[in-house]
């Protein structure tokens, strides 16, 4: 299927590795041109070079930029003023009791995983309105409707991020802008990886074990009853943000392995 992304100006935040890094190269293949976002230059150069193997006749660019932060979203506006896809996936999360929680982690977290997003959204909507065409996607998560006990902090940054998305949508009504965001279940993205390689080396036990427990007591709902993997998660959010979509807007799409309990 032709998405009608060839020669569109794609912008992926947090796009070195895991979601992000899957759908730079999704759209890239699509035709689009695509701007790679990480925090450091290495990151990027190493991001770029694989992607350059995997769609070798594909236009990309990369930033080096801590979206992060207000300066690093400078920074990535300075370097890319227009796009005409923002897919707004940098985040951060971190398992933490309730009690142990921070007024500096949850400024942290809110931060990180949607001012990043609104900072961005809020440039790069200005163009998309006076093109009158334009796709911004928020990567939220399914923690963002079931608010995982053991990372409260991330699930009110998520469920936040929804609500910016369907405010977003809200204010094009009538244009040929949308925003959307997508809601990921359990994903083998790299700080997933991460997490249960040091899970493995804690414990002894192997991460099939550990990914069978983790399914059976955090996400025992879970239909998939395995982690997604992140190319799977990716083909969705290209979807969102192609031509073909142009009547999906400030909507809350679910790739979450049934996870979710909900028919809606």
């Amino acid at each position: 299927m032709d998405l009608g992304l060839n020669g569109k100006l794609a912008l992926v935040t947090g796009s070195t590795a895991g979601i992000g890094f899957a759908t730079a190269e999704a759209l890239a293949r699509e035709g689009a041109r695509v701007v790679v976002n990480g925090r450091t230059a290495a990151r990027v150069d190493a991001a770029l070079a694989e992607l350059r193997k995997a769609a070798p006749n594909a236009e990309i660019q990369g930033v080096a930029a801590d979206v992060s932060t207000a300066a690093g979203c400078a920074r990535l506006i300075a370097a890319h003023p227009e796009a005409d896809v923002l897919v707004n996936n940098m985040g951060i999360f971190e398992p933490r009791r309730f009690e142990e929680i921070s007024d500096a982690d949850w400024l942290r977290f809110f931060e990180a995983n949607v001012l990043s997003g609104v900072r961005l959204a809020r440039h790069y909507v200005r163009g998309m309105r006076a093109r009158n065409w334009g796709r911004i996607v928020f990567v939220s998560s399914e923690s963002g409707v079931q608010i995982p006990a053991e990372m409260i902090h991330y699930g009110v940054s998520k469920t936040a991020q929804i609500a910016v998305a369907r405010g977003l949508a809200e204010t094009l009504t009538g244009t040929q802008v949308t925003v959307n965001s997508v809601l990921p279940g359990p994903t083998a993205s790299e700080g997933v990886s991460r997490y249960i390689a040091q899970a493995v080396a804690a414990s002894g036990k192997d991460e099939a074990t550990l990914e069978r427990e983790f399914f059976s007591t955090a996400r025992p709902s879970s239909i998939l009853q395995r982690f997604a993997a992140p190319a799977e998660v990716a083909s969705l959010i290209a979807y969102v943000c192609s031509a073909k979509a142009s009547a999906t807007t400030g909507a809350a799409l679910r790739v979450d392995g049934g996870v979710v309990r909900a028919i809606v």
